[in-house]
């Protein structure tokens, strides 16, 4: 007896339907649907809200936490050139985090309804409509979240004075990640430094899903050999 495959209905929520796709799963959010106008995820009206951000919001929000904290720094002590080396260093940790969330999280192979519902709320949803505009930054309520751990794990790691400058540098780097993510989507950049990383990151999209997990950078990716080759995307195109 052959199990019928499900089908997801577009024109309803989306979050508790995927989960049924079982191992087809993965499959169907690698099949992208390319329009600006995402679907919608929940019933509720509350949650739905939640699950969409404007960009401008990122910068808007957590700019000025990047200089509070920066002042912080400043209060303790710590001279200008030494909080900018500081923010230099927070801002390349952001860059190996956001290289290693993407491939390791982001990217996990899930088969099981509740891996699968969650896979698509963190990442899932951005392969399958790549072009949603409102859900192309990480919303903030669930950023300020994880920001509580990570601040109380700086404190255990580094002196009160140098914590919160390695914040602002990681949460600096966050928001340039967000912003030039949105931008890598929805902006048609001429300068050749962003052609090159629009090009990178939509040959990730729609090419090779499996290298190129770099947003901002291609670094991390030559470092831990994942930078896709021209020959293997040409012959995925």
């Amino acid at each position: 007896m052959v199990a019928e495959r499900y089908t997801v209905d577009l024109n309803k929520p989306l979050v508790f339907q995927v989960g049924h796709l079982g191992e087809e799963y993965q499959e169907w959010i690698h099949q992208p649907i390319v329009c600006v106008e995402g679907p919608r995820f929940f019933e509720s009206d509350f949650w739905e809200f939640l699950t969409r951000t404007v960009w401008w919001a990122i910068p808007t929000i957590w700019l000025p936490v990047v200089c509070y904290v920066l002042s912080i720094s400043a209060r303790k002590g710590l001279t200008i050139p030494q909080i900018g080396l500081i923010v230099a260093f927070g801002v390349l940790t952001w860059t190996l985090l956001e290289y290693t969330l993407h491939r390791f999280l982001f990217h996990i192979q899930t088969k099981s309804y509740w891996a699968n519902t969650a896979h698509y709320l963190l990442h899932g949803c951005h392969h399958k409509h790549p072009q949603d505009g409102l859900r192309l930054v990480f919303p903030p309520t669930a950023t300020a979240i994880l920001l509580v751990p990570l601040w109380k794990l700086l404190h255990l790691l580094a002196t009160p004075a140098t914590a919160p400058a390695i914040l602002g540098g990681i949460l600096f780097g966050y928001v340039m990640y967000d912003i030039t993510h949105y931008y890598l989507h929805h902006g048609q950049p001429k300068e050749p430094t962003f052609k090159h990383l629009k090009k990178y990151h939509l040959n990730h999209h729609f090419r090779i899903q499996d290298k190129g997990y770099g947003i901002t950078s291609s670094l991390w990716d030559k470092v831990f050999g994942t930078l896709p080759g021209i020959k293997a995307a040409q012959k995925k195109s």
